[in-house]
């Protein structure tokens, strides 16, 4: 088959273990994105299948139907809104999926967590400058970092990752405090977690708030600024999920207020993020370039499924379709 892998930003994913899997196919791996739909249509239309990394493309409507050739998409992981799945079922392409771990992220989460709350990065920085345990050279923002043991670890939601973080918390000393459906409150409480009695008390409560919600319409822009502004200004808000699960704008606009003082982010609303983008220029801000799935441990898992889906696809019999009434439209085309 005629493959593209899309969006490998690093260059990576051909010295990985399990890239041998496409030894006799022809595949070009693309470095750079392309966002216009015309400039995608023109890259893009050569290929039969196309290798997902994530969500870092979106195959809508418009852009499957100028794609003549494609008859496979694989996802690294799940699929989530990005792809047209009604569309491409319409069309007769099929769509694979593969599986994840949630060990990764919850990792990254940590590992921003801490390093926010001990204003570590800063004070890394500005040592390489001569600056000995300075965070900003304006004094209004050289401040203390803060401990974990005894603070109030909030967590919105109670799935794979979330119960991870909740395991981090309790190790380190922390009161988890959990809000999100009724099961996930039920399950935090059997766990000797806590949940909170409300979704004001929930962010008012919090010294550090993680999100681990999957984003589809019912979560979209869940977070308001009206949930932010409850929050103490020495709080923490950490994002390693999806950036709009917060309505737009609200957290730089509850960042600019002073509630919550501070953010850890590894998600945006547009990626790669714009080296001009607001957030990036807020000092209480630390940010990362969407790491929470990138090492490669989770490369190898990611791509060893997405890459033997292709592999099945061609020799037919892949078993890991989304959509296999895609072959019923096929047939009638």
């Amino acid at each position: 088959m005629k493959i593209a892998i899309l969006d490998d930003y690093q260059d990576c994913v051909r010295a990985l273990d399990c890239f041998h899997l496409l030894d006799g196919h022809e595949v070009k791996v693309f470095s750079n994105s392309a966002r216009g739909l015309g400039q995608l249509a023109i890259r893009l239309a050569p290929y039969e299948a196309l290798v997902l990394i994530r969500e870092r493309s979106a195959l809508s409507r418009a852009l499957l139907s100028k794609l003549p050739n494609l008859k496979l998409i694989s996802q690294t992981g799940k699929v989530s809104g990005h792809v047209d799945v009604a569309a491409a079922t319409e069309l007769g392409i099929a769509i694979a999926e593969g599986i994840g771990s949630p060990t990764a992220p919850a990792e990254l989460t940590w590992a921003l967590l801490m390093a926010a709350s001990r204003k570590i990065v800063p004070y890394a920085n500005n040592l390489r400058d001569g600056l000995w345990q300075t965070v900003s050279t304006d004094q209004a923002h050289n401040t203390l970092g803060t401990v974990l043991k005894g603070k109030t670890l909030a967590i919105w939601g109670y799935g794979k990752i979330g119960q991870m973080i909740a395991g981090y918390g309790r190790a380190f000393g922390m009161h988890v405090l959990v809000w999100g459906s009724q099961a996930s409150r039920d399950a935090a409480v059997a766990a000797g977690d806590f949940a909170a009695a409300t979704r004001e008390e929930f962010f008012e409560q919090a010294d550090v708030l993680s999100l681990h919600l999957r984003l589809n319409e019912a979560t979209r822009s869940l977070v308001t600024a009206a949930d932010l502004a409850r929050m103490k200004p020495s709080a923490l808000f950490v994002n390693t999920s999806r950036a709009e699960l917060v309505a737009e704008g609200a957290l730089e606009a509850a960042l600019r207020l002073g509630r919550p003082g501070g953010a850890a982010l590894d998600v945006f609303d547009s990626e790669p993020l714009a080296p001009d983008a607001p957030l990036l220029r807020l000092p209480n801000v630390l940010a990362t370039p969407h790491l929470g799935y990138v090492e490669r441990e989770s490369y190898e898992l990611y791509f060893r499924y997405a890459l033997q889906n292709v592999v099945d696809f061609a020799a037919g019999n892949c078993t890991r379709l989304l959509n296999p009434d895609y072959a019923l439209n096929l047939k009638q085309a």
